[in-house]
């Protein structure tokens, strides 16, 4: 499907093209090659690790750029060198975002944890990066369940964990198995906090759940409430143009929207024309200009090393409040009156 948005570069016009993988990683690659046949200039896409995974030898080889605005696994900015890498992230991996939230769950007392992830890499990747933060921090996770994704009842699993004592229940899953989880959690009628990454706030675990979601904490680089002037325009932009009340998932849309302007920026810094990877991938690790976007404000959000946009200091926590994420401790939502910058 193509389109043709107004503006341009250089008296040209841009043309978007959009591929849709559906969240399979056989269809995400062969869509990665024909992007690569239709000589697009970058990419920016992937909001599954595993299908990301499948493709990044695409984008590096053929020496085009791929931003990253959704998909959070610690693997994708690391399998390159930094100086040769064409991967770039604007979305906050999974390891900041677990140890950030074993922080705050430490910080509230619960140290039994119990962790639920899929056979998923993103599941796996973010079960390791769960039990690294534990083991930083001298603690182990006491229970720990593995399962497929599409998986129905983990009723056994649930009971397992709670004959152990647990205080918390760490998962990392896609929405509709973290629902499960809660639902679970809720027939038993198991109290216990369920944590985890940003995934929480995704409408298939709010809605799968249902009541049994209030009260869940996540990891978020963006909550949609109207902070501070650039995020209420941005909201009120957006309902306006979608004629919707809410975002579906306002994490993914505030991080892409920020990084269509970050690769823009690269482009009108290239003054000769000549869009390239190599020349693309120069002005995103050298930006001149900063943008002052909704998630952040981006002064040098990449370097020739560091290809992650997103650094802990960005992240705050999100609690499920009437079947919407807020921020979980008031005083995030007066620090997010003013956007942060990468540390």
């Amino acid at each position: 499907m193509k389109s043709t948005p107004r503006g341009g570069y250089l008296g040209r016009q841009l043309e978007l093209v959009i591929k849709d993988d559906t969240a399979n990683p056989d269809v995400g690659r062969k869509l990665s090659l024909e992007l690569v046949d239709e000589k697009v200039v970058a990419v920016i896409g992937f909001c599954n690790t595993g299908v990301a995974l499948k493709s990044l030898d695409v984008f590096q080889d053929n020496k085009l750029p791929l931003l990253i605005p959704c998909t959070t696994g610690s693997p994708l900015t690391a399998k390159y060198p930094g100086p040769e890498s064409y991967i770039f992230r604007t979305s906050a991996k999974d390891g900041i975002q677990a140890p950030f939230v074993v922080d705050d769950i430490l910080k509230r007392g619960w140290k039994k944890v119990a962790i639920f992830a899929d056979s998923t890499p993103y599941g796996e990747g973010g079960m390791k990066d769960v039990v690294a933060a534990l083991e930083a921090r001298n603690i182990k996770p006491v229970y720990i369940a593995r399962f497929p994704l599409g998986v129905k009842d983990l009723t056994e699993e649930l009971k397992a964990a709670r004959a152990e004592g647990i205080d918390v229940v760490f998962s990392y899953t896609v929405g509709p198995e973290s629902a499960v989880i809660a639902r679970g959690r809720k027939e038993l009628g198991w109290k216990v906090p369920q944590v985890g990454a940003w995934s929480l706030s995704l409408p298939n675990f709010i809605n799968g759940a249902k009541d049994a979601a209030e009260g869940a904490l996540m990891a978020q680089t963006f909550i949609a409430e109207p902070s501070n002037e650039r995020r209420a325009t941005f909201l009120a932009a957006y309902s306006r143009k979608y004629k919707v009340q809410q975002m579906p998932v306002p994490m993914a849309v505030a991080q892409a929207y920020d990084t269509t302007y970050l690769l823009a920026f690269s482009f009108f810094d290239i003054r000769d024309g000549n869009l390239t990877g190599p020349a693309i991938k120069q002005q995103l690790e050298n930006k001149k200009r900063t943008f002052y976007g909704v998630v952040a404000t981006y002064q040098r959000p990449f370097s020739i090393q560091d290809k992650d946009a997103v650094s802990t200091n960005m992240l705050v926590m999100g609690k499920i409040k009437d079947g919407l994420v807020t921020f979980a401790y008031p005083e995030d939502a007066k620090r997010n009156l003013f956007v942060q910058r990468k540390q």
